[in-house]
């Protein structure tokens, strides 16, 4: 990508769209969780390598895959921490967030699938609505990675250059979860998303 980056007062006016679009899709979450309070706040904008964007987790982590399929062009990626989906996962059946213990499955890459589905349609609607024009996604992907594996990859092919940006979301979820959750965009796409920004005011 060159020398492309982003300046302070382009992260700036990330760090707002991101506080408004994933605000709002914290209330559909709330939906899927029994109603219980959901909070997705304070943004942290950085740009960092590719090879960096795995950092913050230990062994594995979920990894949702989000395209935009109109108003938008380019995807971004979710990162979560694989006991806050089975703890998400285990209230969307029921639960308290008490049953977190055993192996990531399934069902529990269905569900998170489910509520990122419904996150990130509020996102978009919200995003839609702050730059005036109509923005769709496609269903999200979710993955389940092993950490190490992916970055050994990405250090193989690591650019010497920053090239994503990085948003980082505190997330709380009642009692049940204080953690936090990573949105990585391309460089372009983040640019893009400013230049709608500052045009649609």
């Amino acid at each position: 990508m060159g020398d492309i980056e982003i300046t302070l007062e382009q992260q700036d006016a990330l760090g707002e769209m991101s506080n408004i679009s994933m605000g709002s899709s914290a209330t559909a979450l709330s939906a899927l969780l029994m109603n219980c309070r959901v909070e997705i706040t304070t943004p942290m904008v950085e740009v960092i390598r590719r090879s960096e964007a795995l950092d913050d987790y230990d062994k594995t982590c979920i990894l949702v895959h989000i395209n935009y399929i109109k108003g938008l062009e380019g995807s971004n990626i979710l990162l979560l921490q694989e006991d806050d989906v089975k703890r998400m996962t285990d209230m969307m059946m029921g639960g308290d967030g008490s049953n977190f213990q055993g192996e990531l499955n399934e069902m529990h890459l269905s569900a998170v699938s489910e509520a990122m589905n419904q996150m990130m349609g509020s996102a978009a609607t919200a995003l839609s609505k702050m730059l005036n024009r109509s923005i769709d996604i496609s269903p999200p992907k979710t993955n389940h990675i092993d950490v190490e594996s992916v970055k050994i990859f990405e250090n193989l092919f690591a650019s010497p250059k920053k090239d994503m940006v990085k948003v980082t979301f505190r997330l709380t979820v009642g009692d049940h979860i204080d953690s936090s959750m990573v949105q990585l965009y391309p460089i372009e796409l983040a640019k893009q998303l400013v230049l709608y920004f500052y045009n649609g005011k």
